[in-house]
């Protein structure tokens, strides 16, 4: 597409609009800096976002429990919730802190990302040790998109972990949900199952996130507000009822918080607005390959250099599909989503 040429004219507004916002700016910036020499805000100090809402955010001091609200710096963007922090706090005349202003980010260990709808990246939480991947046996999960998290988990380097929650409405045999869970076993990915329905129902969840922040995601209705409501008890979360057409969840959760568990060694959960199913647009096939991880061993071993695992004679992944050794149903998901990259 050709690029639309500007008149002289629109350059011009173009040109004092963009001076315009960067005067403003740059106010701002100056504002702060006065601030601060005026000794208005106090030393600089360490503190961890747990919320962000636009030009502010709440962070919670270091060995401390109550957020304080923020303003951002004008030269600072891109901060997340679960970003480690330095900020400065203004005190009110009883020495409580009132407000601060963040000036500078630290260093992340992690950071959690997905496309938008313009497939662009968008940071969404970062320092996560551990991304929970909950689903439930209503509404019904399916292995392609629990196989398309799992791809994103190792695209980001983030530790994923299986929750089945809502298990009080299993079949006593466990039916087809079991069986999708031992297929995942089998490969070293960690289960845990859960349900809000009985006082020991999230025991096993309490043991896995102990000393750790994790990332609850996946779709809506699967509960995860349902949750950490459970695991919060003093936090009050909107939590959405399923559809009794569709049953599928309604979205409840509009900016990812962070909590600090009670009692529980240091757990922290970081909770993710639902989304339906999380894109991989920004994936090569060579990645969603790679987020197959029996796949790895057997990639570069194919007869042909550039083969694409179809029906390339000597293909490495095919052959071990007819021995047994690469599931033939998470085979079939990893065509599946190589087609939509292919569709996008």
């Amino acid at each position: 597409m050709t690029k639309r040429k500007l008149s002289r004219q629109q350059r011009w507004r173009v040109e004092k609009v963009q001076a315009e916002r960067a005067a403003r700016a740059a106010r701002k910036d100056s504002q702060d800096s006065e601030k601060l020499a005026a000794g208005e805000y106090g030393p600089e100090r360490p503190g961890r976002v747990i919320a962000h809402f636009g030009r502010t955010l709440d962070v919670r001091p270091d060995g401390a429990e109550t957020p304080v609200r923020c303003h951002l710096r004008a030269n600072l963007e891109g901060l997340v919730t679960g970003d480690r922090v330095i900020w400065r706090g203004r005190e009110d005349a009883m020495g409580a802190l009132v407000e601060g202003v963040v000036v500078a980010r630290g260093d992340r260990d992690s950071v959690l990302e997905r496309p938008d709808a313009r497939g662009q990246l968008k940071p969404v939480a970062a320092n996560i040790d551990q991304l929970l991947i909950v689903f439930a046996v209503e509404p019904a999960p399916h292995a392609n998109l629990i196989d398309r998290y799992l791809v994103a988990a190792e695209a980001t380097g983030i530790a994923p972990v299986l929750v089945l929650n809502k298990i009080d409405l299993l079949p006593d045999a466990g039916g087809e949900l079991r069986d999708l869970l031992g297929r995942y076993e089998a490969l070293g990915y960690p289960v845990v199952a859960s349900t809000t329905a009985g006082e020991a129902g999230l025991d096993a969840l309490h043991a896995r996130l102990a000393g750790r922040t994790s990332v609850f995601v996946g779709q809506s209705g699967v509960g995860k507000s349902s949750l950490i409501d459970r695991l919060l008890p003093d936090e009050e979360l909107r939590i959405g009822e399923l559809s009794k057409d569709s049953r599928k969840g309604t979205h409840t959760t509009t900016t990812a918080k962070l909590y600090a568990l009670p009692n529980a060694d240091g757990a922290e959960l970081i909770d993710s607005p639902g989304i339906r199913e999380f894109g991989l647009i920004h994936l090569d096939e060579q990645q969603v390959a790679e987020g197959f991880i029996e796949f790895r061993e057997l990639l570069g071993h194919c007869r042909f250099r550039d083969c694409r695992h179809r029906q390339e004679p000597g293909c490495a992944l095919l052959e071990a599909v007819e021995r047994g050794e690469v599931h033939a149903e998470r085979f079939a998901s990893y065509r599946r989503i190589v087609d939509t990259l292919c569709e996008s």
